[in-house]
């Protein structure tokens, strides 16, 4: 869930929303599509998003590894080859076993969402605002939703990113419908 800005007139814009009708219809109905298929097979979605995390996280190690030629001293050659070297060697281990990293990538997601739920509430103590009980409200189900990940961890594992992935894509296109049309530049 992604908190309100409320201290700024502009705004805030989360996607960007085509200017065709017809283009939106498509796009919203792939991606309650795809919902629909993460909700349904929640492992097989939890396990390509896994993959998928495997896969930036060598990608990225392998770019810290080309940029030492960037950097002029000794001590910033080590620390940038070693970040690589980390990233490389969890985006190997995430690729090589990727329903044991499930597991760990389900606990970290759940101490996320807590950790965020809070942040939520904070902001919306220290907040005021039209969208305070909004930002109150998302507060308290990330909170709640994060707690439960970890309390349930483990055996939440299976299913929990898959179906969480998939609820956040059906919310994507529930916003992607009910945002206003993007005005023309003409």
């Amino acid at each position: 869930m992604q908190a309100l800005r409320v201290s700024s007139s502009l705004p805030l814009v989360w996607m960007s929303v085509p200017a065709s009708p017809t283009l939106r219809w498509v796009t919203a109905a792939l991606l309650f599509a795809a919902a629909g298929l993460c909700v349904v097979v929640p492992f097989v979605s939890a396990t390509l998003l896994t993959i998928a995390v495997g896969a930036v996280a060598v990608v990225a190690g392998i770019s810290q590894v080309l940029r030492l030629t960037g950097e002029a001293e000794l001590k910033g050659k080590i620390f940038r080859l070693l970040s690589g070297l980390l990233y490389l060697g969890g985006g190997i281990w995430v690729l090589a076993f990727p329903v044991d990293s499930e597991v760990s990538l389900t606990l970290f997601v759940g101490f996320l969402l807590a950790f965020e739920g809070v942040m939520e509430l904070a902001a919306a103590a220290t907040g005021a605002g039209p969208a305070r009980g909004l930002v109150l409200i998302d507060g308290i189900v990330t909170a709640i939703l994060g707690g439960m990940l970890i309390a349930e961890w483990p055996s939440d594992s299976v299913w929990a990113i898959g179906t969480l992935f998939g609820i956040g894509l059906a919310f994507s296109a529930i916003n992607l419908i009910s945002a206003p049309a993007p005005a023309s530049n003409g």
